[in-house]
């Protein structure tokens, strides 16, 4: 009996341990999506909505293998004391949707990861003879280092036809070209430096981000340079600059410029000057037109797509209205309970010109269609960065197939956090790839499943108004408008509608303003009558 006791009571704990296993199992499941997904109606005030992505993995040194480049067995060693981890990377890429490229910036090198993001290839310099004086040179003399490469960029030459790697050098003033020799060698091709011409006016070159177009022209952003990208030919040769930002128009830039007007030589040479702001990154899609980003926040251009000829495309000129980031309403952060003001750092647009934006004050990743539609918001910011999704440092964006991969760099953790979407997110980027083709009878199933997740979600009825629209229906595309609180496009359903209702009914409506003129008629003519009538039998 004391046995059956015995084990009914183990039986208890056991069942007790069990509950609190799958209870703490649930709340770890909870705590990995730190993050609350909404998205904007058309007051544009933040309102709860369905994750379209989610966090698939995060890869750390460990899982990176970078302990084998101080394995002296390994045939990527380097030296012993070779770090097994990423250090304050700032920038990374990807070649053809199979090999990842890290500027390690804290241990000035390069890192190449497989698909699996496994280790397949470092450098730390370029073998060649530098230009640039004080480059720091490998024992044998033959390898200049690179030091704090910031930003990085792989292409396939169209010239040679070979892996070429562009890397933004900052500490050593400079930008390479090189040549992919093997998994351990770059050949030096080229060094982009400080220019000499008397246009280049800052006193320092230290290049931050690089990007080149399929011409070889090499686009460099560069610390103190506001005027745009350093723009280099492919031999070296400085050709300006590209894509300079806007001065914002303030009431204050009014006024000192009024002022400037009356004002003496010493008033004026203590004014503060009005500039433009350097944008922070850039990236190129695959028709070579150019996005930038800038970090200060602006209403002018806080990203830019910009033409070959250096113009921005969404100049909020022609009447539409571009915003990028958080909207003012939510400034305030309700999982932080601080406020935030948008900085964005960083930009990555996939081959269906998909934007992702990255925001370093809050680790949101702004995901926007071509037409500079918002899709959707996922990621966050963590004072400790320990849950998954969330980021402290968020130094750089990139896509990856159907992924979207964020890299940290903080001093405690170094690593690439890389979110899948989710069955809403499927359905979204469905949806919108229709929709910007102007395939709205297409997009309509997938905007109908996105509307049974989230009701709220203004551009599903904005879609689903159109497919009506394109069906005929317009009484039923005026609800969705409605729904929507999409006037332009409610005003033109309306209009449509009472084209067909009058032509529907144009047969009665004849007939009604028919018997109308005639009573009208009869009813004149019977007064006329009448008052004939009295006339002549007074006048008798």
């Amino acid at each position: 009996m004391n046995g059956l006791k015995a084990y009914a009571k183990k039986l208890i704990c056991l069942s007790m341990a069990a509950c609190t296993a799958l209870t703490m199992m649930s709340v770890t499941a909870f705590a990995e999506e730190p993050y609350e997904p909404y998205s904007y109606d058309n007051w544009d005030d933040a309102i709860p909505s369905q994750a379209g992505y989610t966090v698939d993995r995060t890869v750390s040194g460990m899982e990176m293998e970078l302990d084998r480049l101080s394995d002296p067995a390994d045939p990527l060693f380097y030296s012993e004391d070779a770090s097994d981890s990423l250090n304050g990377a700032r920038d990374f890429d990807v070649f053809e949707d199979s090999e990842t490229w890290i500027a390690d910036t804290g241990n000035s090198r390069i890192i190449v990861l497989d698909s699996n993001f496994k280790v397949k290839a470092r450098y730390y310099g370029v073998t060649g003879t530098s230009s640039v004086e004080g480059i720091e040179q490998s024992a044998d003399g033959k390898t200049s280092m690179f030091n704090e490469p910031y930003g990085l960029k792989i292409t396939i030459s169209p010239t040679t036809g070979k892996k070429t790697l562009y890397v933004a050098d900052y500490s050593n003033s400079r930008v390479v070209r090189a040549e992919v020799a093997s998994d351990t060698e770059l050949i030096l091709e080229q060094e982009y430096t400080k220019p000499e011409e008397s246009l280049y006016t800052s006193k320092t070159f230290n290049p931050s981000k690089v990007q080149v177009d399929f011409a070889e022209n090499v686009y460099v952003v560069v610390k103190s340079v506001n005027t745009g990208s350093v723009q280099f030919k492919a031999d070296g040769s400085f050709t300006g600059f590209y894509g300079a930002n806007r001065v914002e128009v303030t009431a204050k830039v009014v006024a000192q410029k009024l002022w400037r007007k009356i004002a003496s030589n010493e008033q004026i040479a203590g004014m503060s000057r009005n500039v433009p702001v350097e944008y922070a990154n850039f990236d190129m899609d695959k028709e070579g037109f150019i996005y930038t980003v800038t970090e200060v926040k602006t209403d002018t251009d806080a990203v830019k797509k910009i033409n070959p000829a250096g113009y921005n495309i969404w100049d909020n000129v022609s009447g539409d209205e571009y915003t990028f980031g958080d909207n003012t309403a939510a400034q305030y952060d309700m999982t932080t309970k601080k406020s935030h003001s948008t900085k964005l750092t960083d930009i990555a647009v996939d081959d269906n010109g998909i934007m992702n934006i990255l925001d370093y004050e809050t680790g949101r990743v702004f995901q926007y269609d071509r037409l500079a539609n918002l899709i959707c918001i996922f990621g966050t910011t963590s004072s400790t960065a320990d849950q998954r999704g969330s980021f402290t440092t968020p130094n750089a964006v990139e896509t990856f197939g159907d992924t979207v991969m964020v890299l940290e760099g903080s001093k405690t953790r170094n690593d690439i956090t890389i979110f899948k979407k989710t069955v809403f997110g499927e359905n979204l980027h469905k949806a919108f790839e229709y929709y910007d083709e102007g395939l709205y009878l297409e997009a309509a199933p997938y905007w109908e499943e996105i509307v049974k997740r989230d009701g709220g979600y203004t551009y599903a009825h904005i879609g689903l108004g159109k497919a009506d629209l394109k069906n005929g229906n317009y009484y039923s595309a005026m609800e969705r408008f409605k729904i929507a609180h999409s006037r332009r496009n409610y005003d033109k359903a309306f209009e449509y509608y009472r084209d067909e209702w009058l032509q529907d009914h144009f047969t009665i409506i004849a007939v009604i303003i028919g018997v109308l003129v005639v009573v009208w008629l009869v009813r004149k003519i019977v007064k006329f009558n009448q008052a004939r009538t009295y006339r002549l039998k007074h006048k008798g």
